[in-house]
């Protein structure tokens, strides 16, 4: 259930801030904003929440959905035979710009609600098989010399 609350909250944001930018700005249709949205935040929820920032952490998850979302944008804007007034590159980077700064703060959610400690176990750590330290670096040899 907590997946599925996640997923919905980032459908809506990305939606609405891809409605802003996309549809407000450069004058995608609605129809185009909705499914990119959802294309868009179903993979990235996937690969980025599940995939990435289960495992490793916020800045190599917000890295990761900021690379994926210019590339959903811009493939998916070129498929729907969209053409802003600007460059559909520029169009496509301004978008996933704004989706990284929503990540930022949507990844601390998730990693706090939706994952509560399945990063902890994620490499299944026994404490009882880890290395013993000595106290000593290196043999005393002076001590050896004194005995012979």
């Amino acid at each position: 259930m907590k997946h599925i609350k996640a997923i919905l909250i980032k459908f809506v944001a990305t939606f609405v801030i891809l409605f802003i930018i996309l549809d407000i700005i450069f004058g995608m249709s609605l129809a185009n904003v909705f499914f990119i949205s959802l294309v868009l935040s179903v993979a990235s929820y996937l690969v980025g929440d599940i995939g990435i920032l289960s495992r490793t952490n916020n800045t190599v998850a917000t890295i990761t959905d900021f690379g994926l979302a210019l590339i959903v944008i811009w493939f998916l804007s070129a498929a729907l035979s969209f053409t802003p007034r600007t460059p559909l590159f520029v169009t496509s980077l301004f978008s996933a710009a704004a989706m990284t700064l929503f990540e930022i703060f949507f990844h601390k959610y998730v990693s706090s609600d939706t994952f509560e400690h399945e990063s902890d176990n994620f490499l299944n750590i026994n404490p009882n098989y880890q290395t013993e330290v000595s106290g000593e670096i290196t043999p005393e040899i002076e001590k050896n010399n004194e005995n012979k």
